[in-house]
């Protein structure tokens, strides 16, 4: 059976307005600006011909349609995470971690973390960006970079100002078990298990 759908981008951003009923808190969720999700809306409004919000001044209403459209596609969205979730190895979650291309792997001990919490599925994509991350390709990432990304927690691996080695993580998933669970293994990491003076320490958060 062929099913005709909408452009999935489009009803994320829909149902992500419609909950928060705001561009820019869907924004926030979606690691995209307002402005996008405007247009992803206004595209879906134009391809559905029916009008999904009011826009008043500084504030966002769904109209009739838009109420009727909302339980049908939140319902989606709950149905694809459960068949989704179902697929998981019993017991395992799993983890994608992207990491930039000049960082030595070795540092992380993965084969330890691997060995130690075998409730966590740890996949690496090296080298990996940013760009990865928005895109949902990755779930947390070490970035080079000053670490500072509105709507991403922002840890420091190593000590220092300036340019250095982040954990970078959602802010809305920052803190599920999964990435806690790493967060807490690179704190936990004894230095002998460092390169030379590059230890991935954790010295800091930066807000959004």
């Amino acid at each position: 059976m062929t099913y005709a759908l909408p452009p999935l981008n489009a009803l994320r951003a829909f149902e992500a307005a419609a909950r928060h009923l705001s561009f820019k808190l869907a924004a926030h969720e979606l690691h995209v600006t307002p402005a996008a999700v405007g247009q992803q809306v206004k595209a879906l409004e134009a391809r559905l011909g029916v009008q999904l919000f009011d826009r008043l001044h500084k504030q966002l209403i769904l109209t009739v349609a838009g109420q009727a459209y909302l339980p049908g596609v939140s319902e989606g969205f709950r149905h694809i995470a459960e068949a989704t979730s179902q697929l998981r190895p019993a017991g395992v979650v799993l983890l994608q971690l992207g990491v930039h291309c000049s960082f030595d792997l070795r540092r992380l001990d993965l084969a330890a973390f691997r060995s130690t919490h075998a409730e966590i599925g740890l996949r690496v994509l090296h080298p990996a960006g940013l760009h990865e991350l928005v895109e949902g390709k990755v779930d947390l990432l070490i970035a080079r970079g000053l670490g500072h990304h509105p709507g991403y927690r922002c840890d420091r691996l190593d000590e220092g100002s300036g340019l250095g080695d982040w954990l970078v993580a959602p802010e809305g998933t920052a803190d599920c078990p999964e990435v806690a669970g790493f967060r807490d293994w690179l704190r936990a990491l004894p230095a002998e298990k460092a390169l030379a003076n590059r230890r991935p320490r954790l010295v800091g958060v930066s807000g959004s």
